[in-house]
């Protein structure tokens, strides 16, 4: 038995952009979704444990649009467009609406709901069955807490069909009263001692870019800055100003802690940080490695001081585990798995402690039930666990034992740089733009009324949030992007309209160029017969595969990139072919394996990747590349198979493809549609 002791520090990001258009109301309808599926359910779930503590950050803009459901119709477009008499709907706003509601991730929120299914693919609804989709689809996203201790919820769910308009007043009433528990709750528990709360500078900025935009070439001398930058210094300091003020209006005391929006460091913003009076900040652990100048990861299981300054490092892959790896696991082999991958750590040293820090609200939706299986195993064997105790963030800043850092390398939690925020003509574009802006606005600001300059501050500093420079680039795709792209650009329009001056026309013209997920996923166009040898000997072996680009598809998380870059596949009368594409020095180390899941029949094959194998079922060989063949007489009987992969170091799961989910093969495609003389 392990007599070592473990501090786990659970840390929960919850955050959305701030959706509000010039006139205040929310374009987007995310902050209410998971407003009723997570924001309460998560702290709810923990608090069903009585030896169980976490933490969880709350940024500013998800605050204050909270606050605003109180009149949800004057303040959320897609909820004013929701409770319309579906006759009375424009057609562009019919369709928009019904864009939104297809969003929903299919597998684990559709398709439990037959209804909602059958609505969900139909090509058209009449006046009725957009009715009862709209209602199905609020439904779907209520969380556990709510189709437990809801009344309204729960008739309404047992009633799974047949809705009607004026049943959305009842529903939309009961919504919006729960919202507003949810901001109390978490004081309740923070007051209790359950959880340490945190927040965020005000709008989620990348606080050292604004400092200094030389930081992203410091962190990757390989991007491309803009040129003729400007230090936004004044900004990065009322955007932590901002937000403190605003923490203390909404629970009453001031905050001890922050996570800096992605984790984004440098020396500069933690003084800042200090001079508010903040005791403890984290990020990634690429940025411990970076400043330590020694990859070591014993070094990571401790809390560090960087002058006076508490700071915990997220083990990256761990936390990855829960947000990418999980959903496709039962929540009792996931909880299994995770304190297997916890044990080690803490036989490493005794009062270890180990930073899983990740998004509270966006991975829940792609496991099954929210993800109320996998929290209620695993808490209960935290809850009983002899060698792993779960501590506050605010406990860690006070243990005594710590790491001292003499330099901090500037750096966020993706790869430990700036790139996502930076380096891509789109992402500068918009740098442009915000810097152009900032200079009319030098120009002219001794001109400007008090009341006119404090509303031009807050569109300043809306413009700097993370979220628009996320989309913007190729390396992450929603379908959502030109109206994150026109939010951001009406930040800095309403500066001029507020200076009185004519906006210049460039900021009128979309930045974003159009991206769809085709451009990363395509489907196969005809049968194949390629050789397994793992050769890329040959163009016309796999000419009319599928193909999936899965170092481009990435949306709202982010996670450490793995290997394999790029999956093949196809079939034949009687085999299914894959092949993976990537850093090919790293596969073929000795530890390295590939497990294949059939979903369908729950059956794995596990193979070792230092060599060729194969057997009645399958063939797989390595060389330029991984081609692997599985025969169809293992799933013929399904029609249609879906399969996953994971790749293994060990017993270390690095990577899970596709990243999207499961890829769906059905056996008996013909592709005769895409015949052609």
């Amino acid at each position: 038995m392990n007599t070592n002791t473990l501090n786990l520090c659970f840390f929960w990001h919850m955050h959305q952009p701030d959706y509000r258009n010039p006139q205040g109301v929310m374009n987007m309808p995310w902050v209410f979704l998971h407003a009723i599926k997570d924001y309460y359910e998560m702290p709810w779930l923990l608090a069903k444990f009585p030896n169980l503590k976490a933490s969880f950050n709350i940024t500013a803009p998800l605050i204050e649009q909270l606050n605003l459901y109180k009149e949800p119709l004057k303040y959320d477009y897609f909820l004013s467009l929701w409770f319309k008499e579906a006759s009375e709907l424009e057609p562009d706003e019919r369709s928009w609406l019904i864009k939104t509601c297809k969003s929903t991730q299919f597998e684990t929120m559709v398709l439990p709901m037959p209804r909602f299914k059958t609505l969900y693919e139909q090509e058209s609804l009449t006046d009725d069955e957009l009715v009862e989709f709209e209602m199905l689809f609020m439904l779907c996203w209520c969380g556990n807490y709510l189709r437990e201790e809801n009344e309204v919820v729960k008739k309404l769910f047992a009633q799974e069909s047949g809705y009607v308009q004026g049943q959305k007043k009842e529903l939309l009433d009961a919504l919006t009263a729960f919202v507003e528990t949810i901001l109390p709750f978490y004081a309740k528990l923070q007051k209790e001692g359950v959880i340490s709360l945190s927040t965020t500078p005000y709008n989620h900025p990348i606080l050292p870019l604004l400092l200094d935009m030389q930081n992203a070439k410091r962190a990757n001398p390989h991007t491309t800055i803009v040129d003729n930058t400007l230090s936004l210094r004044e900004d990065a300091i009322e955007q932590v100003k901002c937000s403190i003020e605003l923490y203390e209006k909404s629970f009453g005391i001031k905050p001890t802690g922050f996570w800096p929006a992605e984790g984004a460091v440098d020396e500069a913003s933690v003084e800042i940080y200090k001079e508010f009076g903040i005791k403890w900040i984290a990020t990634d652990e690429a940025i411990l490695f970076r400043s330590l100048g020694d990859d070591n990861r014993e070094k990571l299981y401790m809390p560090y001081d960087f002058n006076g300054m508490s700071m915990g490092f997220r083990d990256h892959g761990i936390s990855d585990l829960i947000g990418f790896t999980y959903r496709f696991k039962s929540g009792e082999g996931a909880s299994e798995h995770f304190m297997q991958t916890l044990e080690p750590i803490a036989k490493t040293k005794d009062n270890s402690t180990l930073f899983v820090i990740l998004d509270g609200e966006n991975a829940w939706e792609f496991f099954n039930n929210n993800a109320y299986d996998f929290f209620m195993t695993l808490y209960k064997r935290l809850d009983e666990s002899t060698w792993c105790k779960t501590i506050t963030m605010d406990s860690m800043s006070k243990l005594t034992a710590k790491g001292v850092l003499s330099r901090l390398s500037p750096g966020s939690w993706i790869h430990g740089n700036f790139d996502t925020w930076s380096g891509h003509s789109e992402k500068n574009r918009a740098w442009e733009l915000i810097y152009q802006t900032k200079r009319d606005f030098e120009h002219h600001k001794g001109q400007l009324s008090t009341e006119v300059l404090k509303k031009i501050k807050f569109h300043f500093l809306a413009s700097e949030c993370s979220d628009w420079f996320w989309w913007y680039g190729d390396d992450h795709s929603t379908e959502f992007s030109l109206e994150f792209d026109t939010l951001f650009r009406e930040h800095l329009i309403s500066i001029y309209n507020l200076m009185e001056i004519s906006a210049p026309a460039e900021l009128f013209v979309p930045i974003v160029s159009h991206k769809q997920d085709a451009a990363f996923i395509l489907k196969p166009q005809s049968t194949i017969y390629p050789l397994i040898d793992g050769k890329d000997s040959s163009f016309f072996e796999w000419l009319g595969c599928g193909s999936i680009d899965e170092s481009r598809i990435y949306s709202t998380m982010d996670r450490v990139r793995g290997p394999i870059e790029k999956i093949l596949y196809g079939q034949d009368e009687e085999k299914i072919y894959i092949a993976l594409e990537g850093d090919m020095h790293k596969l073929k180390t000795k530890t390295m394996a590939l497990e294949v899941t059939i979903e369908e029949s729950g059956e794995r094959i596990l193979f070792k990747l230092q060599h060729n194998q194969e057997n009645s079922l399958a063939t797989l060989a390595i060389d330029e590349r991984v081609e692997l063949s599985l025969s169809k007489s293992c799933c013929q009987e399904f029609g249609e198979v879906r399969l996953r992969f994971e790749l293994l170091e060990g017993t270390q799961i690095i990577q899970t493809m596709p990243g999207y989910g499961a890829l769906a093969i059905n056996l008996n495609e013909s592709y005769a549609a895409n015949w052609f003389v």
